[in-house]
This record gives C-alpha cells, structure tokens and sequence, in this order.
C-alpha cells in the first residue's frame, strides 16, 4: 500500500518536482524556506500518512491550550503541492524529513513522479559551511547526468565522499535510477549562524531559476534578508574576535578558497573556544551568533 493519499488530479504539462524537508541538510531552513515560496496556497496534490512516517516524540504535535483547556493539535505534515510560474508547472513537496519508511517512500516518490509526468526532479537543502556572511552565498550542485545543470552552478565538491544521508537525496537517487533526470541545489549557510537565514534562499531559488529557466517570485525574502545582515553585522562587530573570524573567512572566500580538512576542524573550534564564558568571548550561545 502506497504511503500517500491523492486529492483533486491537478493538469499539468511536464512539471518539475522540487522537494525540500526541515531537518537534515536545511541549514538555516533555507530549502524549506525557498520551497515554501514556490508553494504557497497551491492545491495540495498529495498528502502522505504521518502515523506511518513521523516518530511524535521526536517531531510532537503543537499543543494549543486556552485559559486551561485543551483546543487543538497541529500535526506535522507532509504535502505534495502543484504550482505554475512563468508558464511552468511545478511540484513542490516539503515539509518535515520523514523518520520512517525510507524505502517505500522512495518508491512512493517515483510512482508520483512517473503518474504525474515529471520531467526531473530537483532537491533544495542547505549545509552549514565556514563561509562569511558578507559574501554571496555559495550554491553546489550535484546532477544524475553531465550537462543536466546550468554553467552557473558548480557541481561537486571533487571528489568521492561518504556522508550520512538525508532522506533528500535517498528520493533524489530513486528517482534517478528510475530514469528521471535529478539535480540538487544546495546552498551553503555561515555555520555560525542559527535560526533562519533567508539569504540562502533566495540564493537557492535564484539557481532554481537559471535551472528552470525563468525568473521565480521571491516574496518578502529580500527584506527578511536584510534583516538578518543587519543583525549579523551587528553581532560581529559587537566582538573583536568574531570580527577578527570573519575577516580570515572573507579573505579566503575572496582568493576562492575554502579551509579545508584540520585547518577548517581547528579553526571551527578555535572560534567556539575562545567565545566560551569566561574566555573573553560573549560564549554561551555554542558560537552561533542570531538566533
């Protein structure tokens, strides 16, 4: 039995399917974030069954409680919307990462795309990296084919890799060995930022744009990003040793280089160190410095 429920049978011509899930690989919630605004109040598609795929004591329903009375649950869910930009149509589907069922949904994953004839597929997420946030966001690309993804987009890193997984990129690899063209689009976040950070995805629906090949709306994106700048340059120049970090990120972003292997570990550690208590630092916070 499939894990998911259709609703009103949406007419579409080709539709790309986008997928972003809260979790892993959503620093910043810059994936779900970008999602979300291409999905907007788009009409639901597809729901899948949250008893079967969401563990509740890791993802518990939000208790409403008036004046001491119980009112009412909000359960995480998982939807499948369908939207049309600039003569597009697309599929969007986000919400939490799924903590149950991998395979199945896998497989679920490629029967929708198939009956709903998608002409690819495309997963938007987010790492935390040591990269500055006064400089434009870095976006890697990973493609099931050479030449899938625009110019702009770098693919890789280099390199084989071994990392744990999200349930993303297990979807994006189903879909790819089912013959569907994949891709993902995956922004790189400050790793000392927590909360939110828009920027990236803006970042990330700008390349989904060049993807796709038109321009995507961004909404209140841009001003909740300046917002969040605002507040970054606060936050570093507050601190002479964080202003210090951030000027040795700036300068390798701008000789294009990355910290890589023990300097990048020692220098991430140097930086939460030395903003410990007691250390002369603000500390307290794990080196993050928004929240």
């Amino acid at each position: 039995m499939p894990l998911y429920r259709e609703h009103e049978s949406a007419q579409l011509s080709d539709p790309v399917f986008v997928a972003a899930f809260d979790g892993w690989v959503d620093a910043g919630s810059a994936g779900t974030m970008a999602a979300q605004q291409l999905a907007g109040d788009g009409q639901v598609v597809a729901t899948f069954d949250a008893d079967e795929i969401f563990d509740y004591r890791a993802r518990r329903p939000t208790l409403e409680i008036l004046s001491g009375t119980l009112i009412n649950l909000e359960w995480p869910e998982l939807k499948l919307r369908s939207s049309r930009v600039a003569e597009r149509d697309l599929l969007i589907l986000t919400g939490p990462e799924p903590d149950y069922r991998w395979h199945q949904m896998a497989a679920d994953m490629v029967t929708l795309a198939k009956k709903l004839g998608a002409s690819s597929w495309v997963s938007l997420g987010a790492i935390p990296v040591a990269v500055p946030h006064t400089r434009p966001v870095p976006v890697l690309g990973t493609a099931s084919a050479p030449g899938l993804l625009p110019p702009e987009i770098a693919q890789g890193p280099d390199g084989r890799l071994r990392v744990p997984s999200a349930a993303l990129s297990v979807f994006e690899l189903a879909v790819s060995q089912a013959g569907i063209p994949a891709a993902g689009l995956f922004a790189q976040v400050p790793h000392y930022v927590s909360g939110v950070y828009p920027n990236a995805a803006i970042e990330l629906l700008k390349n989904l744009g060049r993807y796709l090949g038109i321009e995507l709306p961004l909404g209140e994106l841009p001003s909740r990003a300046l917002e969040t700048r605002s507040l970054l340059d606060a936050a570093t120049a507050a601190d002479e040793r964080t202003k210090a970090y951030i000027e040795r990120l700036e300068a390798m972003a701008d000789e294009a280089r990355l910290p890589v292997g023990d300097e990048l570990i020692a220098d991430i550690e140097r930086f939460l160190r030395e903003r410990e208590p007691g250390r002369g630092g603000e500390g307290g916070n794990g080196g993050n410095l928004i929240n």
